[in-house]
């Protein structure tokens, strides 16, 4: 079988392209789906052939590029490719192409297509921050969500010239995965819902340089997200001192401290309908932290530090619950790991609890994990060893399914 034939019986996709200079990242997103075995009908508008060619388009895709709904009217295009999908991906997503979309509007080959595709629909926005944070863009979103269509939230970083903020395209490495993720079957029921999720560790500065911190890399906290988003979520993440980049579909609140996560996560679950803690928050912070570096005098061996209690986020979340709204936890334990879980749901007070077992080469950093949910009102769920994905969509059917 030829090389052509091959990518014809891939799955299907449909790669829109809106008019935004952002299309030239979405040649390597091309490149990742046609390389990993699908086939791709790549949908760009008139105005999109302004930034990147026909021939470039055409020479990745191994396919002709569909252009307007007066070629091959025989074939009736602006409806067949639609039907035939197993994907539409549109990306740059414009704040036009949005605000089409979500009115349903079908006046070039690509809107028509969109009103045509049964399969899932993926739009990936980039704008510059004004046209993003517009009330009208944000309610074109929002419906196009209720309906069930994932909109990847957008990237923060440099824009066009010398403009920064929300509204960059996420890399192309990263909306591979979402497109992986919709594909391989991620059920959509956490459309519609706004969800928030902690990653990474806190750190408790005792001068400039140093600090009381754990070994959480914010793998599993990313996973979380990243799972959440292909599953049609909105989904905002608070990352604490993380190195890891941010993840397609998740907006990225940074912080360093307990209280900066406190403040981020209290704020953000006021909106959310589920909020998921997974960061390793320090359960003590200095009670004073040094302006300057401390320094190592003669004849003193030791340098006692007081420290207080951080705030329990967790069972603050529980008390300003919203109606409705699920609150899930983690908890890493290094022996007894199931008794100190259970004593931990009983003391916080949330839906759930997924507790697993650390420590110094086990979980921390890792790509792999395993746990087990444990719910305040059904039967505990062990989770195997296996990526940290997997058990992300595990937490995430717990929760949708009490989010009913």
């Amino acid at each position: 079988m030829d090389e052509q034939r091959k990518k014809q019986d891939g799955p299907r996709v449909v790669l829109g392209v809106g008019a935004g200079i952002a299309s030239y990242k979405v040649c390597e997103l091309l490149r990742r789906l046609t390389e990993s075995g699908h086939s791709v009908k790549v949908v760009p508008t008139a105005d999109a052939l302004r930034f990147v060619g026909e021939p470039t388009w055409a020479a990745l895709s191994g396919q002709p590029v569909a252009t307007s709904v007066w070629e091959g009217v025989s074939e009736v295009p602006h409806v067949r490719i639609g039907q035939r999908a197993d994907l539409v991906f549109v990306a740059p997503a414009t704040a036009d192409l949005l605000a089409k979309a979500a009115h349903g509007l079908a006046d070039d080959l690509l809107t028509n297509t969109l009103l045509t595709a049964r399969c899932p629909v993926v739009f990936a926005p980039a704008m510059h921050t004004e046209m993003w944070d517009h009330p009208a863009t944000q309610a074109n979103v929002a419906t196009l969500r209720e309906r069930g269509n994932i909109v990847v939230t957008p990237a923060s970083g440099r824009l066009t010239g010398a403009d920064t903020g929300p509204g960059r395209l996420p890399e192309a490495a990263e909306l591979f995965e979402v497109a992986v993720r919709v594909l391989a079957g991620a059920p959509q029921d956490l459309a519609g819902r706004h969800v928030v999720v902690s990653a990474g560790g806190t750190r408790e500065p005792i001068d400039p340089v140093r600090f009381i911190g754990n070994r959480s890399s914010g793998i599993q906290g990313y996973a979380l997200a990243k799972v959440a988003a292909a599953r049609g979520a909105k989904v905002t993440l608070v990352a604490a001192n993380t190195s890891l980049p941010d993840p397609a579909g998740a907006a990225v609140v940074r912080v360093g401290s307990a209280l900066e996560m406190r403040t981020a996560v209290l704020e953000a679950a006021a909106s959310a309908d589920a909020v998921v803690m997974a960061a390793a928050v320090a359960d003590f912070r200095p009670v004073t932290s040094a302006t300057s570096k401390i320094k190592k005098r003669e004849g003193e061996d030791t340098l006692p530090i007081e420290l207080v209690k951080n705030p329990d986020i967790l069972a603050e979340l529980v008390l300003r619950r919203t109606p409705g709204q699920v609150i899930a936890g983690f908890a890493a334990e290094t022996d007894d790991v199931l008794e100190h879980g259970r004593a931990k749901l009983a003391r916080k007070g949330c839906d759930l609890l997924v507790v697993n077992q650390v420590g110094e080469d086990l979980t921390f950093g890792a790509p792999d994990n395993a746990g087990v949910v444990l719910s305040a009102s059904g039967p505990e769920r062990e989770i195997p060893r296996g990526s940290k994905e997997a058990l992300a969509a595990v937490v995430w059917d717990e929760i949708a399914a009490l989010l009913g």
